[in-house]
């Protein structure tokens, strides 16, 4: 999962980012609405965290681009008002959800993984493909019943490669969902996550290569040829 995060105060912002990426959360951070307006235009992103007052547009007038845009991207807004008419307004200008400032992480983090799920209803909330099975709220990975301990990156490329169930993955769009904007697009930090993945989850590889495109699960009946471990 990939969220945009808007907030003024760079402390709570940096805060924010970095207790989701213990929860294999990529975050990115917008301190005003052009930034944020501008990061919208060139990222995907799964849900916006907004903060109402903040420089620029605010983030009701950011909250109602995202609604007119018809992309669906929930919306969670973080308000220090708790005020039962601050949120009425809120939902009526499309907000999913809204969260009082202070509030504790982990509630942050439950409610973003509700919105995820609620998004993509149609997906179990436990995933299966291929002997693999995911669970992102537990955060836990099996493979034929096999638990899989798996770091918070490796977590990450994992969820965004069973999400497609079978379809492939370029190392580009796996850079974008799973780290964030600071990552260097030159790196080769994709093939090495996705070799040490691959060994983490062991024989028959079940993350195939494909050759000058990306990477896939292997759903086929021979897996045992999915890839090499070169990546």
């Amino acid at each position: 999962m990939r969220v945009l995060i808007v907030e003024d105060e760079p402390y709570m912002a940096e805060a924010i980012r970095d207790g989701l990426r213990l929860e294999a959360i990529a975050a990115d951070i917008a301190g005003d609405g052009h930034t944020a307006l501008e990061l919208l235009s060139i990222n995907a992103y799964d849900i916006a965290v907004l903060d109402r007052d903040i420089p620029g547009p605010s983030g009701d007038e950011i909250a109602e681009r995202i609604v007119a845009s018809g992309s669906g991207m929930p919306i969670l807004m973080l308000t220090a008002a708790d005020r039962l008419d601050d949120k009425a307004s809120g939902f009526e200008l499309g907000a999913d959800d809204y969260l009082t400032k202070p509030f504790e992480l982990r509630e942050l983090v439950l409610r973003l993984r509700a919105l995820d799920r609620r998004r993509a209803h149609s997906r179990p909330t436990v995933r299966e493909l291929a002997g693999l099975r995911l669970d992102p709220f537990r955060r836990e990975v099996y493979r034929d019943g096999r638990y899989v301990a798996l770091t918070r990156k490796q977590f990450a490329v994992l969820e965004v490669l069973v999400a497609a169930e079978g379809g492939v993955i370029s190392a580009e769009e796996l850079l974008e969902r799973a780290w964030d904007e600071n990552a260097d697009p030159f790196t080769n930090a994709v093939r090495i996550t996705v070799s040490a993945l691959r060994k983490r989850l062991g024989e028959p590889w079940v993350i195939a290569t494909v050759p000058g495109v990306g990477y896939r699960i292997d759903v086929g009946p021979n897996a045992a040829g999915a890839g090499d471990e070169s990546g």
